[in-house]
């Protein structure tokens, strides 16, 4: 009871503040993002939505602007080689080195731009501004075992997180894993607000974004 009241009903207050508020002031550049995308080769989508493992494993649809052409899937699981170097790089792969994103993409990408849809999740519940990053399920292994997925999964994942203030994707599994789990077991609003802060200095430096 303590724990909601002093943080879990705030926190989530403050998504929906800030997550609206976000929505509002950042409409015109989600109307250039989209006409742009829409004109764009290779993609006949301005959003892509992916299924990822949220809250006590309930699977929810993330947002996000296209960054990739309409096969991306397909590129990607026809070539073993490129499967295989994009789990072993933590699930992604460098975007000069990615067949799958398109030009517009690229910046997107590099600039978080393409994430800013996440705010929807964020409004409606199924996402956190601050959390650990929502991942696929067959991500969840590098978790390791089920004790310590379902501590990962305990929280809601969020749109920023403490892996993202660290170095984004420059950091890998299995510390990644290490880092979102230590955040479950530190989570309060001073973490939370520091994380935030530390992000925004990551995004602007375009430090591990790929």
């Amino acid at each position: 009871m303590k724990q909601f009241l002093f943080y879990r009903l705030p926190k989530r207050i403050l998504d929906i503040v800030v997550s609206f508020v976000a929505l509002i002031v950042f409409s015109p550049i989600f109307l250039v993002i989209a006409v742009i995308i829409k004109f764009s080769k290779g993609t006949s989508h301005v959003f892509y939505a992916q299924d990822r493992v949220g809250q006590g494993g309930k699977h929810f649809k993330i947002y996000k602007f296209q960054s990739m052409v309409d096969n991306a899937d397909q590129i990607l699981k026809s070539d073993d080689q490129l499967y295989q170097k994009f789990v072993d790089n933590g699930y992604k792969l460098p975007t000069k080195e990615d067949p799958r994103i398109t030009k517009i993409g690229a910046i997107l990408r590099k600039t978080s731009l393409d994430e800013l849809p996440q705010f929807w999740n964020t409004l409606i519940g199924n996402m956190s501004i601050i959390g650990p990053r929502p991942v696929v399920e067959s991500e969840l292994v590098e978790y390791g075992d089920e004790k310590r997925i379902q501590k990962f999964l305990s929280v809601k994942p969020g749109v920023f997180g403490l892996w993202q203030a660290s170095g984004r994707s420059n950091i890998g599994y299995p510390e990644r894993a290490e880092i979102e789990l230590d955040y479950v077991d530190r989570a309060n609003l001073g973490l939370d607000f520091k994380i935030m802060f530390q992000t925004v200095i990551a995004i602007f430096k375009g430090d591990g974004a790929f």
